[in-house]
């Protein structure tokens, strides 16, 4: 074999060789015999990642140090390249004045960001039962007019649960609304918890449950005279020990009224009027909700309102009970008849106000302003109000004076004044 091609004259034979040697090979390129018929194509080149080796990490970008200054606000933010950041942070190193500018726009950076807080997000119990629930749906469910009370009493259980000896004797003020007037009523966080433990037991009797009275006798049903009577009837003011025999009840009620089906219908009486069972379960969570705000308000500690789909409920309530409430005052002579009243028979659509409520847990409602029979029409509405819905809790709860409510109004004055006090009266101690 020749080291080299020697031009021997003969290149008929070496064209002849040269074609016996690739019949010998393979037309694929290949040792021995192949099948193809052309030059073989390689193979793609695996890739970094395919391969399992580490990514080269970005080299420095070589950038001048006026390009590198002006960089260091978007590295402080973490809006650079990777080989931008790489080049700032070895500059860094290097340049005094560029790292203390730079120290200088971090700091700045952790000032505009929001503060986190430690409390809870109210919706995050409901999104986690949610999230196990699909996974093992429960063999009793509990029905979904009784879920804001079994969110709200384990909301003020937190609340309550690293209170200490002093925290419990905090003073609380009850405030509500009553004779077109606020009025109060001084107590302590313990205080508290017992009126919501002796308020809920009208529930739990009704469903056959202890009545956390026992044996004491209060002159009415009435929720202000059951707590009275319970304060009187203990040998010493309230103290933590209360806690115990809330939470237990507040279970106990749960648990019971998930066996009672989704109807809800059982009426419940405090005194001078009745409410449905389902509608007693979400008024119990709405007085549990501004309850907890005042202890909290006590200590001097946030808390959040209910979450948007079980403030809706809550608002929801107070609306369908407004007409009732409309027509009692009228009865009293506390609201005016109106300059047109429209009367019609049950069922008919009268004299209407439009309630706004925008933010969470918002919506619309129409109030028949005539007759608590009378079913609210758009077509005889003669007044708009406008609120944000925990200010409308608020005002409901009596925690916020009709004449100081942040509405906005148009139309009937007087028909929207008779709803915001109305509104007002819907609170009780």
């Amino acid at each position: 074999m020749k080291a080299y091609d020697e031009d021997d004259g003969n290149d008929e034979q070496d064209t002849q060789d040269a074609r016996e040697t690739r019949d010998t090979q393979g037309n694929d390129g290949d040792t021995g015999t192949g099948p193809g018929t052309g030059a073989r194509v390689p193979l793609p080149r695996a890739s970094v990642e395919d391969g399992g080796r580490a990514l080269p990490d970005p080299a420095p970008a070589a950038l001048e140090h006026q390009l590198l200054t002006s960089l260091l606000g978007a590295w402080a933010l973490a809006a650079c390249s990777a080989q931008e950041a790489a080049a700032v942070e070895a500059h860094l190193g290097e340049c005094d004045a560029c790292a203390d500018e730079a120290l200088r726009l971090r700091e700045a950076v952790t000032l505009l960001q929001r503060p986190e807080t430690l409390d809870l997000d109210p919706a995050l119990r409901t999104r986690v039962l949610d999230g196990c629930l699909e996974r093992r749906p429960p063999r009793i469910p509990v029905p979904e007019w009784a879920a804001p009370y079994d969110a709200e009493t384990a909301r003020l259980d937190a609340l309550l649960q690293d209170f200490g000896d002093a925290d419990w004797q905090a003073p609380v003020r009850l405030r509500w609304f009553e004779d077109d007037g606020a009025t109060s009523r001084r107590t302590t966080v313990a205080g508290v918890i017992a009126h919501l433990m002796t308020v809920d037991g009208t529930v739990a009797a009704a469903l056959g449950l202890d009545d956390p009275l026992g044996e004491t006798t209060a002159p009415s049903r009435a929720p202000a005279a059951r707590t009275e009577a319970y304060w009187r009837a203990s040998l010493h003011p309230p103290t933590r020990a209360v806690r115990a025999p809330w939470r237990e009840q507040s279970h106990d009620l749960v648990r019971t009224v998930a066996f009672t089906g989704d109807s809800g219908g059982m009426p419940v009486s405090y005194g001078d009027f009745e409410l449905p069972l389902r509608d007693a379960m979400l008024d119990r969570a709405f007085e549990c909700w501004v309850h907890a705000e005042d202890i909290a308000e006590a200590v001097d500690y946030p808390y959040e309102p209910p979450s948007a789909r079980h403030l809706n409920g809550m608002i929801d309530l107070a609306a369908r009970m407004l007409p009732g409430v409309l027509a009692a005052r009228r009865r009293a002579g506390l609201a005016a008849p109106g300059d047109r009243p429209h009367l019609v028979a049950a069922g008919e659509p009268g004299r209407s106000l439009r309630l706004e409520i925008e933010g969470s847990g918002g919506g619309e409602w129409l109030i028949p302003l005539d007759s608590p029979g009378a079913v609210g029409s758009a077509d005889h509405e003669v007044a708009h109000v406008a609120l944000d819905g925990v200010e409308f809790c608020r005002l409901a709860a009596g925690h916020v004076p009709p004449a100081e409510a942040a509405a906005g109004q148009v139309g009937d004055r007087e028909a929207i004044r008779d709803v915001l006090f109305a509104a007002a009266c819907l609170s009780r101690m």
